[in-house]
């Protein structure tokens, strides 16, 4: 489909630009619709604590390993032709997820909605530029779809506590269905038909496996090492292989024609900085919501839906604080702008290590939820303007989608590391109070907590490091960005 298929003036384009944000929402707000069922889903599946994390990390490593081949599916075979077929695939993984009768059966069909998800995201983007080519309606499009992706967690996080406590945690992924069943009619009739597929190009099928593989590897590493030991065989063996399959992506996108990721694009070190400050920043933020999911309801006995509202606070923060923080990011540029929002989430979650059992909610969790919110929106939103500066425009949409896949990779690596430690800081704790179990779960927070409050402050000595890095590499642009 071409800029030429949909005029400004065609009416349908509005009612196009609500079915691909429909479908936006859904795959966003997927990552975050578990977490408040995964008490749930880890009874009823008798999913072993070390192995809960496959829940999210599977549905992430899937995403974001395979995101940048999904973009080239998408530019090579048609927007809506892959827009189409990717949404029918992620209802079909949401019914194998929603019927799984064991943990296994769910951590597929949460790789499989992943990996239909690396398809949907690139084509719901494609769409969006295509169809809006004035520059204000283009504007006002993207802002649709901004507001769209920032609010996914809230929406999922609620509906997720609805869903697990009024039918089950499985309609948190059976929901999907219906919702792409509509989608699917209304983008048929409201979307052009796509031009022919391009043909004679090669796809890097390889640079995706390996991707993909090496990052399984990492996690079930980190996973193995709760219940092997870190200097067990079976762990230092995944983990060796994740690191290998890692290097054989690279050799194989340094002598690919046409890679998935052109090693360009990683290469100057202020933007690789940044794309290792969103690993962590994005892992910390993102693990939050796992271990504070199970405080709210293993530990204070909250409801599913008073577990999703009690993260409200967070989601208002994001979305306030992003409308706010615009001018100072204009008037200061990025940089700083993201290196106060670091200090300012780790220092929220650094108070989260002060919880206790019977903590009041208003100043123990809403207080911390408040600043982590305040954090994530000032540091990780306004990365798109740093990551692009001094790029060629040939690879602008390369390196935009790398920060998509910054975000999954932090939700999926931090995520299994960080429950490991969780797991055996509880055990660690059990061997010396073994009647005391509440207090080694708390301590087992406290600990998380502490990691990620870490895990923040380290993205911020990077995103220090890459703003004298801007300095001396770009000096013109400056004044842009750092």
């Amino acid at each position: 489909m071409s800029s030429k298929d949909l005029s400004p003036a065609d009416s349908r384009r509005w009612l196009a630009l609500g079915v691909v944000a429909t479908a936006q929402l859904m795959i966003v707000l997927d990552l975050a619709v578990v977490f408040v069922a995964l008490p749930q889903m880890q009874t009823d599946l008798s999913i072993s604590l070390a192995d809960r994390q496959w829940v999210v990390s599977g549905y992430a490593i899937a995403f974001g390993g395979l995101l940048l081949l999904g973009g080239r599916l998408v530019d090579y075979l048609g927007q809506k032709r892959m827009f189409l077929a990717a949404l029918v695939g992620f209802a079909v993984a949401s019914a194998l997820g929603g019927l799984a009768d064991n943990g296994v059966q769910l951590f597929a069909a949460r790789a499989l909605q992943g990996a239909f998800a690396a398809v949907v995201a690139p084509a719901v983007l494609s769409l969006i530029s295509v169809t809006f080519t004035e520059q204000a309606d283009r504007a006002r499009a993207f802002a649709v779809y901004g507001m769209v992706s920032g609010s996914g967690a809230a929406v999922g996080l609620l509906l997720g506590g609805a869903l697990t406590q009024y039918a089950s945690w499985r309609w948190c992924l059976l929901v999907n269905i219906p919702i792409v069943l509509v989608t699917v009619v209304l983008a048929a009739a409201t979307l052009r038909p796509d031009p022919p597929a391009v043909k004679g190009r090669r796809y890097d099928l390889a640079g995706a496996l390996t991707a993909t593989l090496g990052l399984v590897c990492l996690a079930n590493g980190l996973t193995l090492a709760e219940a092997n030991g870190w200097i067990s065989v079976v762990t230092l063996g995944s983990l060796a292989a994740g690191v290998l399959l890692l290097g054989v992506f690279v050799l194989v996108e340094a002598r690919s024609r046409q890679p998935l990721l052109p090693l360009r694009i990683v290469s100057e070190p202020h933007r690789a900085l940044l794309y290792l400050a969103a690993v962590l920043a994005n892992g910390a933020q993102l693990s939050m919501f796992l271990f504070l999911t199970f405080y709210f309801q293993n530990t204070r006995d909250y409801g599913a839906v008073q577990t999703g509202l009690a993260f409200l606070p967070f989601a208002l923060a994001i979305i306030t604080t992003a409308q706010l923080s615009a001018p100072a990011v204009v008037r200061f540029g990025p940089l700083p702008v993201m290196s106060v929002g670091a200090l300012v989430g780790a220092a929220g979650l650094f108070t989260l290590t002060r919880l206790g059992v019977d903590s009041p909610y208003p100043t123990a969790v809403l207080i911390p939820l408040v600043l982590i919110g305040v954090g994530v929106a000032m540091s990780l939103f306004p990365l798109n303007n740093v990551v692009l500066l001094g790029i060629d425009p040939k690879d602008a949409g390369v390196a935009s989608a790398v920060v998509s896949t910054t975000q999954q990779m932090g939700a999926s690596m931090v995520t299994a590391l960080l429950n490991t430690l969780f797991a055996g800081s509880v055990a660690g704790y059990l061997l010396t109070r073994p009647s005391d179990e509440a207090a080694a779960t708390m301590h087992g927070y406290r600990v998380v907590f502490g990691w990620e409050s870490a895990l923040y402050l380290a993205a911020f000595v990077l995103i220090l490091l890459a703003q004298r890095r801007v300095r001396r590499a770009v000096p013109d642009q400056v004044k842009a960005a750092a």
